[in-house]
């Protein structure tokens, strides 16, 4: 083997160990840390997400969280455990910072409101703040196959979203009373915090299910600075008065077929008839 190769498989491999040992030593909780925790995708399963807030908050050596939020949104209760456990965290006295991604809108900017400091690219797609439940009737199609169903229930309402038979006036009525408290509880999340910065005669006025850009939404109130997810850890070192607090991810390690499972799970058990959604469409 040429002298020259030698070198450069022993260089790869100084490399790789070197990246191994950083990876090991910015997991011990020895001085002061900044912990990012990400978020990204549908927000259904709130579980992970809300574990690692908790241990972020208990860990005397984590000095801030950086949360970095690149979701379209999910299901309303996810959204709201993981805003309640981003309240949780604010107890501790630690700051927190957002750092939104390609998109952080609906549910996506809902668990944002909560941050000391939110930071958006020019174009990171956010807002869409409304909420959505969707019916889709099969009923015609199953007629013309010469399908026949029958629902015996307890209540007129029980069946309501049924594919099976279009929605009555009475349910289109009772749902969107539904979605209208829902819609009032997202409005009330945004303003608990960023009252100071957006008015709610102009949060609601946007607050129409519109998408906006990053430099828009800075402009109207709902996001701070325009920055990467750079500027956030670096914001939330000097908020911690920690400069030299290294940056800790916390991700848990999963293979790829345990992945690939559990995102097939996911999304086979999760989806229910009645389901409300701060989610971008």
């Amino acid at each position: 083997m040429k002298k020259w190769l030698k070198r450069l498989l022993l260089f790869v491999i100084i490399l790789m160990v070197l990246g191994f040992v950083s990876s090991i030593l910015s997991r011990l909780p020895l001085g002061d840390r900044v912990a990012v925790v990400k978020v990204k995708g549908a927000l259904v399963d709130p579980d992970r997400i809300v574990v690692r807030i908790q241990q972020a908050k208990e860990d005397k050596s984590v000095k801030a969280l950086v949360l970095r939020v690149d979701s379209p949104g999910g299901s309303v209760g996810a959204s709201q455990e993981i805003y309640r456990a981003l309240e949780d965290f604010k107890t501790s006295g630690k700051p927190l910072v957002v750092s939104m991604g390609n998109v952080s809108a609906s549910g996506g900017y809902y668990i944002s409101a909560p941050a000391d400091v939110i930071f958006a690219n020019p174009g990171t797609i956010t807002g869409s703040i409304g909420v959505i439940v969707q019916h889709t009737e099969l009923k015609d199609l199953l007629e013309r196959l010469g399908i026949r169903t029958t629902a015996i229930k307890t209540g007129k309402f029980k069946d309501t979203l049924s594919p099976f038979r279009g929605l009555s006036e009475e349910e289109k009525e009772y749902l969107n009373r539904t979605i209208q408290d829902a819609y009032e509880q997202f409005l009330q999340a945004i303003l608990k915090y960023r009252s100071k910065r957006i008015s709610e005669d102009k949060l609601r006025e946007v607050a129409d299910g519109r998408v906006l850009t990053g430099r828009v939404a800075k402009e109207l109130g709902l996001v701070d600075e325009l920055g990467n997810l750079q500027d956030a850890i670096n914001r939330a070192r000097q908020l911690a008065k920690a400069p030299e607090a290294r940056v800790f991810y916390m991700e848990e390690k999963r293979g790829i077929l345990r992945r690939l499972m559990e995102e097939d799970l996911q999304g086979l058990g999760n989806h229910y008839p009645l389901m409300l959604y701060y989610l971008m469409k």
